[in-house]
């Protein structure tokens, strides 16, 4: 039996802090640089993401950062904590890589993270990954999803031709969320309230009327409003898999450590649930 071929160590990126800004109460922007994204791109996906490496608690790492040596010659707790964010802008000519955080107060990782990062501090990340954009076949676009999508929304959005044929949601807390987006699309923004987390998104996609054609769809945010959607565009309306990308970016109750190793098998779940492969949990 052939032996498998040696896993290419993952090398992580370093990057210095070059600037940030508060665009809404909730959205604070990072934009990273520095001769260590030499080799870095991200241009080919609208929803590139990167995972960012955060230092734990007291751990004292060596240089050079090598996430593969820690993770072998360090304690588990000791391993850096990784937060997944979509990269909302990458500019191959200056080498600036643009992240936005979703920020509540002091709640979190990453986004007190983001909003206290000063310039010139140096960040690492592994990545990109993704695998989603506009396909210019397709006769029309819908994207949805609420602040956590936005970053990825906003970018396809920005990547269609003028004149695309869209139906955008995006859900916010409210108008003071809303953001200014380099396309002459039209976004729909749902002011959330006091209303539960993916409600309006849900009911507004449920009460489109899709347009003739084929559609190819971005659905992105809170699991289980995303799980309601789901069932809209699959079993409902029928769309191929291949015309879909949808997924629970984030599960409320849940952090991202929690949420990334129950993903798999909640999508399975939910898969089977909803296309009647398996009987319902």
């Amino acid at each position: 039996m052939a032996e498998r071929p040696a896993r290419k160590p993952r090398k992580p990126h370093s990057a210095q802090v070059v600037r940030t800004e508060r665009l809404t109460p909730h959205m604070q922007r990072v934009v990273l640089g520095g001769a260590g994204l030499a080799e870095f791109s991200a241009d080919t996906s609208t929803d590139h993401y990167v995972k960012l490496l955060f230092p734990a608690e007291g751990a004292v790492y060596p240089e050079p950062f090598d996430v593969e040596r820690i993770r072998a010659e360090f304690p588990r707790e000791q391993w850096p904590v990784t937060r997944t964010y979509t990269v909302r802008a990458w500019d191959p000519i200056h080498r600036e890589l643009t992240l936005d955080f979703v920020i509540h107060g002091d709640e979190g990782l990453a986004g007190p993270w983001a909003v206290r990062v000063q310039p010139g501090e140096t960040v690492h990340f592994m990545g990109p990954g993704g695998a989603y954009a506009p396909d210019p076949d397709a006769d029309w676009h819908l994207l949805a999803g609420d602040e956590s999508a936005l970053p990825a929304i906003a970018r396809s959005l920005e990547a269609l031709p003028p004149g695309a044929v869209v139906r955008a949601f995006v859900e916010v807390a409210g108008p003071e969320e809303e953001q200014k987006i380099d396309s002459d699309a039209e976004v729909v923004w749902l002011h959330r309230g006091e209303r539960p987390v993916g409600e309006a998104l849900a009911e507004a996609v449920r009460a489109l009327e899709f347009p003739e054609g084929r559609v190819h769809a971005f659905v992105h945010g809170e699991a289980a409003a995303v799980k309601e959607l789901r069932k809209l565009l699959r079993v409902e309306h029928a769309m191929p898999r291949e015309d879909l990308s949808i997924s629970g970016y984030w599960r409320l109750g849940h952090n991202e450590d929690g949420w990334q190793a129950a993903k798999r098998e909640w999508n399975a779940r939910v898969e089977a649930e909803q296309e009647g492969t398996a009987p319902a949990a």
